[in-house]
């Protein structure tokens, strides 16, 4: 067996980085690779029904996925994620800009090498 074709478990916080709001009731994210070989994951690893389930415990309406090759970005819209809108919810840090961590802590999977190409490759220019 070779270890570098092992699964791993990444948090998307190592291989990427999130932006989001909210509007009436949706939560919509902006999910950015830090370079090719990042978005050769998110854009595999991050489907509609995987982020539907990630956040699946108070999200009862859809995910709705665009991917953005040219920015290495996926584009997400959580519908009916804030309880009917960010002033009727009842729960605390709920709003849009708080989920994006929430998201980053999805676990999506890949190998070593991925991994590697990733971590150890070029970052686009907004990186540190």
């Amino acid at each position: 067996m070779n270890p570098s074709n092992d699964l791993l478990r990444v948090p998307l916080a190592r291989i990427a980085h999130a932006r989001s709001g909210d509007k009436a009731d949706w939560v919509d994210f902006g999910l950015f690779a830090r370079n090719a070989a990042g978005w050769k994951l998110i854009e595999r690893e991050v489907t509609a029904e995987r982020v539907q389930a990630h956040f699946a415990p108070w999200l009862p309406g859809e995910v709705q996925r665009w991917p953005l090759p040219t920015l290495l970005a996926l584009k997400l819209v959580l519908k009916d994620a804030l309880q009917g809108g960010g002033a009727r919810n009842l729960r605390h840090d709920n709003l849009g800009k708080a989920m994006a961590g929430a998201l980053l802590r999805m676990e999506i999977t890949a190998t070593q090498a991925e991994l590697d190409e990733v971590l150890q490759g070029p970052t686009v220019a907004w990186w540190p």
